[in-house]
């Protein structure tokens, strides 16, 4: 069975699917129909999903880093 692209992405997103729906600005229907397999995935959305996850990547590893500089400020501080 093949994995269900939709579904795989909000839950790495920690998103819903109306919230997805939101960001790339099209119905909930449409993502539902596509998360069912009703309808299939354009490219344009699945290289958006792709962007989105890296976003996230990004975001998590910059928050990293600010822990990481807020720790080496506070100990050169002592």
């Amino acid at each position: 069975m093949q994995e269900n692209i939709v579904k795989k992405v909000c839950k790495e997103l920690g998103i819903t699917q109306k919230e997805l729906a939101e960001r790339l600005g099209v119905s909930a229907d449409t993502i539902s129909n596509w998360a069912k397999g009703k309808t299939k995935t354009p490219k344009w959305a699945l290289e958006l999903f792709r962007l989105m996850k890296l976003e996230s990547e990004i975001k998590e590893k910059n928050q990293k880093l600010d822990e990481i500089i807020n720790i080496a400020k506070s100990l050169k501080s002592e």
